[in-house]
C-alpha cells in the first residue's frame, strides 16, 4: 500500500512539475548523433542502438545472476534467516538489487522516450508497474527468458489490438486467467518444470 501510496504521490508531483508539461506529457524528444558517429534520426540506426543496449542489458542481469553476489540474493530469497545466521547484510543486498533493477528500469524508460519522441503522465502511473509485474508473471518468475516471452505477448497483442474494438485489458486479463490456471510457474517457468521432469525420469 505504502508503494502504491508513492507512486501515486509521483504521479501528481509529474501532473504539477512545470517541465513535464502537464496532461500534454514531454513531446519532440530530440535524437542526436551518438558519439559523432550514429545518427539516431535514421530508423534503422536506432533499431540496432536499441538491440544493442536491450543485449547489454540482458547480458547484465545474466552476469549478476550467476556471480557471488546473485547466489547469495537466491539464498535470501529461498530463507532470509538463514543468510542473517551466515552474517550477511540482507537490508543491503535487497538495496543494492532494488537501485540495480531501478536502473535498468530507467534505462528502458529513456529508450523508450527516445524511440517514440515523447513522454507521457501514463509512464508514470502505477498501472504501469502493474503491466510489469503482469509480463514477469507471464512469462515466468526466476527465469531469463521468461520475462522477454511475457513483455513480447503483452506487447504483441497490445499492437495487434489497438485497430481493433476489443479492449486490450480485457484480453490481457482473460490470457493472465488462462496462464494463472495452466501455467501456474509462467510459460517459460511451465516448459522449465516439464523439460526437468522429464530428464528426471529419462535418468530414472
Amino acid at each position: 500500500m505504502i508503494t502504491l501510496a508513492l507512486s501515486q504521490m509521483f504521479f501528481f508531483f509529474c501532473v504539477q512539475a512545470p517541465f513535464t508539461e502537464g496532461e500534454d506529457g514531454i513531446q519532440g524528444v530530440p535524437r542526436s548523433t551518438l558519439l559523432g558517429i550514429l545518427d539516431l534520426n535514421v530508423p534503422m540506426n536506432i533499431y540496432y542502438f536499441v538491440l544493442a543496449v536491450f543485449l547489454i542489458g540482458v547480458f547484465a542481469i545474466w552476469r549478476i545472476i550467476n556471480s557471488p553476489f546473485g547466489m547469495i540474493l537466491r539464498s535470501i530469497r529461498e530463507n532470509e534467516n538463514r543468510a542473517i545466521s551466515l552474517g550477511y547484510s540482507v537490508a543491503n543486498y535487497k538495496l543494492a538489487a532494488f537501485v540495480m533493477s531501478a536502473t535498468l528500469a530507467g534505462l528502458a524508460g529513456a529508450l523508450k522516450a527516445i524511440v517514440f519522441q515523447f513522454a507521457t503522465l501514463t509512464d508514470v502511473t502505477w498501472q504501469m508497474s502493474g503491466e510489469v509485474i503482469l509480463m514477469t508473471l507471464l512469462g515466468g518468475i526466476g527465469t531469463m527468458v521468461g520475462p522477454i516471452v511475457g513483455a513480447s505477448l503483452v506487447v504483441g497483442l497490445e499492437s495487434a489490438l489497438a485497430t481493433s474494438n476489443f479492449p486490450v485489458t480485457i484480453a490481457t486479463g482473460l490470457i493472465f486467467m488462462v496462464c494463472v490456471l495452466i501455467f501456474r510457474r509462467g510459460i517459460v517457468g511451465e516448459l522449465y518444470a516439464r523439460l526437468l521432469d522429464r530428464v528426471i525420469g529419462a535418468r530414472h
